[in-house]
């Protein structure tokens, strides 16, 4: 087996024809791209061209059909990249035989995770964009844990909860694969492009989009599916109503896997997408080892949450915190502690892990556990 995964001829006509509609795959899918570009997607090379362009469409899958794919690979390679087809046996699993599977997956990193990409090892994590504070602080916390568990954490490099996903996996020192609604060369949004180039580096970066490809509309919802389909279980952790996550989620669903959501407050925009996903039955996810027992079942190994010891005076600020204590004023007021002292503590404690900052200011402890005395 070469070192390098394969991507044929055929395979890379599709991508290449794929990418040349993708200017009227915009204008097809205006009115609803979540529903209608997975289903052109899934249309064979000629019934694809003539649905998106009458007159030339014709014109377009011969071409298509002929075309000499040298270029292509060219613009692969140059970019630093590589690309795998549904040919080749290192095509993730949990993709194989779907109408709606991408031709070749082009990709940036380490093709070692290829090989990983087995529904049961993978989780995805998805959410708001605008994500709260809270929402952040559980979206790394779920990549860290997982990822220290041996999981592969996929997500799609957005702001807000998807990016945080994969620091925290990248922070554990463990897997995680971006996919992307762009070409692989292409770091969208551009302010990641940090954390592009570090997946690269230390995880993966997929898209079924050839390189120089900038993402459109439909693009998104087009990765999503991607996404839902590599992993056993799809998490949101925020999302509001008419969230591009639930989209996510219902393509999962789809797909028979299994999906969790991150309950939120009562009455909060930012958690009508997950409350309404707990409603109609999704898992309830309270931290990595709800989706460990999600996927392992019964006698799934426990998570050790164990952080480092404490001195007595931060022990004694992380108790208040635990007490109901959420801000610095409480904090010190309860404790009856200087001010300067408990801001001191606090930022050791959000240093350490044991505490994350809230909005407005607060504090809340998270799950992690100082060893006994």
């Amino acid at each position: 087996m070469s070192l390098e995964p394969a991507a044929c001829d055929r395979c890379l006509r599709r991508a290449w024809l794929v990418g040349s509609l993708a200017g009227h795959i915009e204008r097809a899918t205006a009115d609803s791209p979540g529903k209608r570009s997975p289903e052109l997607l899934a249309l064979p090379n000629r019934e694809l061209a003539k649905a998106l362009d009458r007159r030339d469409g014709e014109m377009l899958a011969a071409r298509a059909s002929s075309l000499n794919t040298l270029g292509l690979r060219g613009r692969v390679s140059e970019g630093g990249g590589w690309a795998c087809c549904r040919h080749d046996p290192r095509y993730p699993e949990g993709l194989r035989g779907w109408d709606q599977a991408p031709a070749v997956l082009f990709a940036r990193g380490k093709v070692s995770l290829l090989e990983r990409l087995r529904p049961g090892g993978c989780v995805t994590v998805v959410g708001a964009r605008r994500a709260s504070s809270h929402g952040r602080g559980v979206a790394t916390e779920l990549g860290r844990e997982l990822a220290a568990a041996g999981l592969v954490v996929i997500s799609g490099m957005a702001l807000g909860v998807d990016s945080c996903a994969h620091a925290g996996a990248l922070e554990a020192g463990g897997a995680t694969v971006a996919v992307l609604g762009s070409g692989p060369d292409v770091p969208h949004p551009a302010s990641k492009r940090r954390l592009w180039r570090r997946l690269g580096e230390e995880g993966l970066v997929l898209s079924e989009l050839p390189p120089g490809q900038t993402p459109r509309r439909w693009t998104f919802p087009a990765r999503n599916r991607i996404m839902a389909a590599l992993a056993a279980i799809t998490v949101v952790v925020e999302a509001r109503c008419r969230s591009g996550s639930l989209i996510t989620a219902s393509m999962a669903q789809d797909l028979g896997r299994e999906v969790g959501a991150v309950p939120g407050a009562v009455g909060s925009s930012g958690s009508e997408g997950t409350n309404s996903l707990l409603r109609d039955g999704a898992q309830v996810i309270r931290g990595a080892q709800d989706v460990l027992d999600s996927l392992l079942g019964p006698g799934a190994p426990r998570l050790e949450r164990s952080g480092a010891s404490l001195e007595p005076a931060l022990a004694r600020v992380l108790d208040l915190v635990d007490g109901g204590c959420s801000s610095a004023d409480a904090v010190a007021r309860e404790g009856r502690l200087a001010a300067a002292e408990v801001a001191g503590a606090l930022t050791r404690l959000e240093l350490l892990g044991f505490v994350r900052s809230g909005s407005g200011g607060g504090y809340e402890r998270t799950q992690l556990t100082a060893p006994a005395a």
